[in-house]
């Protein structure tokens, strides 16, 4: 039964959640006046891009656009000297100029603003640490504090919403308390309903309602607003985000505002509406991402073409990671054998799927695992010829990498693949390599993914290069270009190529290790006889021959001149003569010379001591660091060849990196230090710091490793 209550208690509750509903609301109309800024800030960026681009057109073009005679040259000498200038100026600013009436002001107004416009057009804007103006840490430092207050604002407005009904009839139903007469005279039912709602509104404030209301605003108020610096260290961090984010509230700024990704408007509605369910996904996937992932998810058997660097392997993992969600427990992944190790640990930083490995002496145990618990199965072209399933068995997705393996219907690897492919519901085959000039390849692939349309695309190959062969093709083959979806990223691309060692590279590389050869052990991979036997060096060959696909060169560096004649020895006429510390400055402009102009493919070779420093190399645009060096600027000095003023690619950054090695601790090490660096770069003890491994650390790192090697000889002896 509600109690009796008095006046002051009924105001000071009233007071209490009208209060508590202005902050919550406070909140949200922080994050709407935060989506304000970053419209508002982006599109200054936006406007000072195309004023750049007025600024290099002379008004005397005001002129040449229509065949007009105005007085050009008296603009000119009253400070009107680019378009630029013309467009914020009024017409009565212009009409004043002597020589100027107001109808030929207000034609020039026109004139120009239609060229401000039509410089707009696929004019976007671009964020980089590297040009941190004014405008670019306004907007960053807007997007910063819209991240940040985000998750607050949304749970905010859930609360808010999911109990405002119901007190704003409570509130209704009390106010009169608040004049003594009212509730003097009033009847006796709404004084009944005023007690109920007295009650109901301290049940709220002291209930969940209240406790959540309260301890969200104590966060809230307790949320201090990044600095600036500290906003930019968080767009490095978090790059991904801070672009969905722009994208998001200005869609078209940063140049890729094709909503439909090239697909046909008809399949592009239906793939719209495809769910992706994303719990389980430990990264942010950029819009064309996850539209890929819907194209998947929705035509279930397709070939995925995107160019190298656009993520085709994050979004077959959150296609998988849906699929989970909707229940489905089995995925395998085919790869070549130099990316196996680069599949499991994407799989397993990426998200919460469980990953097997089916490769080696364990592969019959680990596939029976596999068939027991589930996961993703991650297994090589070669071990599919082992890979016996029970008759009735099926699973969930098969993604097939680098899929131009198995173009040739004849080989065995193409047959045991295609034998997996009967047990899946979903195919997925990748590949960077343009097919659009393979058309047989690509029917060849298409054939095992969809037969009816596989013979509909055969019978016209010959208009492969046409719009209307792209939209055939589009229901089961999608490539998207750099270009087209990356217009908002920085130009450099980095990633780390793990590579597995064969038992011949162990043994030479265990070998190197007990002597306590250092030189030697950080030649992982390379300091075997044979250079077949290399893993690193097979990797290296398909990233030169994807390089060459892709119609870029590439720069190889080393610090050791032997895995330098090895990386030649290779690739025999594609590499040129090697850069080194023996090779005169005139010579070394000369091999740059023959390098900027050759064809795409060619490879230079560079010893980073020498090759890293001095010279400029913007005709590549991959860059390939054979093992990882003691001193990260030296690095960071190698890669500044290719990606400095005058490139115009995106450029790829590839480490070569072996498991189970010094490459592994070196990295964790220069990881560790980097870390230690960025947290106290402010401090005058860390003024020295560059993050170098000296000697002494190198020694522990190999003493370590030399105790690994012992412990695994001895628990397999």
């Amino acid at each position: 039964m509600a109690r009796p209550f008095r006046k002051k208690e009924a105001k000071k509750l009233i007071a209490e959640h009208r209060h508590l509903l202005s902050q919550l609301d406070a909140v949200t109309a922080e994050l709407q006046t935060c989506r304000s800024n970053i419209k508002m800030f982006s599109d200054q960026l936006a406007e000072q891009n195309v004023t750049a681009i007025l600024r290099n057109i002379p008004v005397e073009e005001i002129n040449n656009r229509e065949k007009r005679a105005f007085r050009v040259k008296t603009l000119r000498e009253n400070g009107y000297q680019t378009v630029a200038d013309i467009v914020p100026a009024s017409a009565q600013a212009l009409a004043a100029v002597n020589g100027i009436s107001g109808e030929a002001a207000d034609e020039i107004k026109r004139i120009a603003g239609e060229m401000a416009a039509q410089a707009a057009v696929g004019c976007k804007i671009r964020i980089s640490t590297d040009n941190q103006t004014p405008e670019s840490t306004a907007l960053v430092s807007a997007i910063c504090r819209y991240r940040q207050l985000r998750p607050h604002a949304d749970a905010a407005g859930q609360l808010a919403d999911a109990s405002r009904g119901e007190i704003t009839d409570a509130l209704a139903a009390l106010e009169p308390v608040k004049g003594n007469l009212k509730w003097l005279f009033a009847a006796q039912d709404k004084r009944q309903r005023g007690m109920e709602a007295f009650c109901r509104l301290t049940d709220l404030k002291i209930g969940a309602y209240g406790t959540e209301a309260d301890a969200l605003l104590a966060e809230y108020r307790d949320m201090q607003k990044y600095a600036e610096p500290e906003a930019w260290n968080d767009f490095a961090e978090h790059s991904i985000s801070y672009f969905n984010v722009l994208e998001e509230i200005n869609p078209g700024l940063l140049g890729n505002d094709d909503a439909l990704y090239g697909l046909p408007e008809e399949l592009a509605r239906e793939v719209q509406g495809e769910p992706c369910l994303p719990d389980g996904l430990l990264c942010e996937l950029r819009r064309y991402q996850a539209w890929g992932v819907k194209y998947i998810l929705h035509q279930k058997r397709v070939l995925l073409g995107d160019e190298m660097g656009l993520g085709k392997t994050v979004q077959a993992i959150a296609a998988m990671v849906s699929l989970k969600n909707t229940g489905a427990s089995h995925f395998m992944v085919v790869c070549p054998a130099s990316v196996i190790t680069n599949w499991c640990r994407e799989i397993t930083q990426k998200s919460t799927l469980s990953v097997i490995r089916i490769h080696g002496a364990a592969r019959a145990d680990a596939l029976q695992s596999w068939l027991d618990s589930g996961g993703v199965a991650v297994t090589t072209y070669e071990t599919t010829a082992f890979c016996s399933l029970p008759d009735a068995f099926r699973f969930s997705m098969l993604v097939v990498d680098e899929a131009h393996y198995i173009k040739n219907p004849g080989a065995k690897r193409t047959k045991n693949v295609k034998a997996l492919s009967t047990r899946a519901d979903r195919l997925l085959f990748m590949t960077g390599t343009a097919l659009e000039n393979r058309a047989e390849e690509m029917v060849s692939l298409i054939s095992m993914l969809q037969p009816k349309l596989a013979e509909q695309v055969r019978s016209m190959t010959f208009l492969s290069a046409a719009p209307q062969f792209r939209k055939t093709v589009a229901p089961v083959y999608y490539r998207r270009k750099r270009e087209d979806v990356l217009t908002e990223l920085p130009d450099l691309i980095e990633s780390r190529e793990w590579c597995t060692m064969s038992p011949a590279e162990e043994v030479f590389y265990e070998q190197a290790v007990l002597a306590g050869r250092f030189a030697e052990s950080r030649q992982v991979s390379w300091n075997v006889p044979e250079i077949s036997d290399s893993a690193k060096a097979w990797r290296l060959l398909e990233l030169v021959n994807e390089a060459e696909e892709d119609s870029r060169k590439v720069i190889v560096f080393s610090c050791f001149l032997d895995t330098l004649r090895k990386v030649t020895q290779l690739l025999g006429k594609r590499c040129l003569e090697p850069v080194c510390g023996a090779v005169t400055p005139q010579r070394r402009q000369e091999i740059i010379d023959e390098f900027d102009q050759a064809p795409p493919g060619t490879v230079l070779a560079a010893q980073i001591q020498s090759g890293g420093t001095g010279l400029n190399i913007q005709s590549a645009s991959v860059v390939i660091l054979c093992e990882p060096q003691l001193k990260p600027s030296v690095e960071n000095q190698a890669i500044s060849r290719a990606y400095r003023m005058g490139q115009t690619r995106n450029v790829l950054v590839y480490r070569l990196l072996c498991e189970n090695s010094v490459d592994e601790k070196i990295m964790q090490m220069l990881e560790e230090k980097q870390a230690i660096f960025d947290a106290f770069a402010d401090r005058s003890e860390a003024a020295d710091e560059n993050g170098e491994i000296g000697d002494s650390a190198m020694k522990h790192i190999i003493r370590e490793e030399a105790e690994r090697i012992h412990a695994k000889h001895n628990a397999n002896p």
